[in-house]
């Protein structure tokens, strides 16, 4: 029961913490995700450190995490001129470049890691913070007072999917899904959290967002598999680098990584969706 209660005190805590957010302010948002971000960085390069293969360092991989999210929001939000988004590509490289002092068996793989981190999690991140913010700026320019923001039903949609996978797993899965990587998971309850994400796709629809119903439908036949896809490649990292969890920052819940699976993998499928339907119908 104990474990019970922190799970779910601990579960209330981050999604009043992704969720509140995105209803009041834009630049708020931006700044719990910046900081779920580096949080997420630093538990993705630790993954590494009993890999002898591996000897990446967090330090630098966060420091050039910050520049680079730092330069992709600073443009978004108008305090940088676009062109410095040219200076993406010589940081990338300059970090690359560093393999060269730090004398390490493998560099190439080292530096591959690095970049691989970045893509992995910063890249969701920041597509989060960019459909949120033009969400918001659009939502203003119309002075729409029935607001509901994109990516809190994005999460909604991810919470449904992992919440009902699990429950339709326990109590009806048998076949299992790709046992090799996650054992628990079973065809039924990746059916069963299919099902349940379309009918919250809906449900999402009609209540908050009548005018949108056929967009949220959509969304939640593009989330489902996505946030599966995401639990699992979480899942294939952790077991190569044989740990049960990403970090332990959240109790009761592991890490950073753990509780964002889902969506790193989700949230690039999502920003494209979303971005085609704005241009098809506004």
């Amino acid at each position: 029961m104990s474990n019970i209660l922190v799970r779910t005190l601990t579960g209330a805590v981050f999604i009043s913490l992704v969720l509140i957010p995105l209803f009041f302010s834009a630049e708020l948002a931006i700044g719990v995700f910046m900081l779920f971000m580096m949080l997420g960085l630093i538990e993705f390069y630790k993954l590494f450190s009993k890999n002898e293969h591996v000897e990446v360092s967090w330090e630098l991989g966060l420091t050039g995490g910050i520049v680079l999210f730092s330069i992709l929001v600073g443009v978004l939000l108008n305090y940088l001129a676009e062109v410095f988004m040219t200076a993406i590509i010589p940081l990338l490289f300059i970090v690359i470049l560093t393999e060269l002092w730090r004398k390490k068996k493998n560099p190439l793989i080292n530096a591959s890691v690095m970049a691989l981190g970045w893509l992995y999690v910063i890249v969701p991140f920041y597509l989060i913070v960019l459909v949120n913010t033009i969400d918001v700026e659009v939502h203003e320019l119309a002075n729409d007072p029935s607001y509901f923001p994109l990516v809190a039903g994005m999460f909604i949609l991810i919470w449904m999917n992992d919440t009902f996978a699990y429950l339709s797993g326990r109590f009806f899965g048998k076949t299992k899904l790709i046992e090799r990587i996650s054992p628990n998971k079973t065809w039924e309850g990746t059916i069963g959290g299919f099902l349940f994400t379309i009918a919250a796709g809906f449900a999402i629809g009609y209540l908050f967002d009548p005018e949108r119903v056929v967009f949220w439908a959509l969304s939640a036949v593009i989330v489902a598999p996505c946030a599966i896809m995401g639990d699992l490649l979480e899942s294939l990292f952790k077991r190569n680098m044989q740990v049960k969890d990403s970090g332990n920052i959240l109790p009761g819940h592991g890490g950073i990584l753990d509780r964002f699976d889902a969506t790193l993998f989700a949230a690039p499928f999502f920003a494209c969706w979303s971005s085609i339907y704005v241009y098809i119908y506004l």
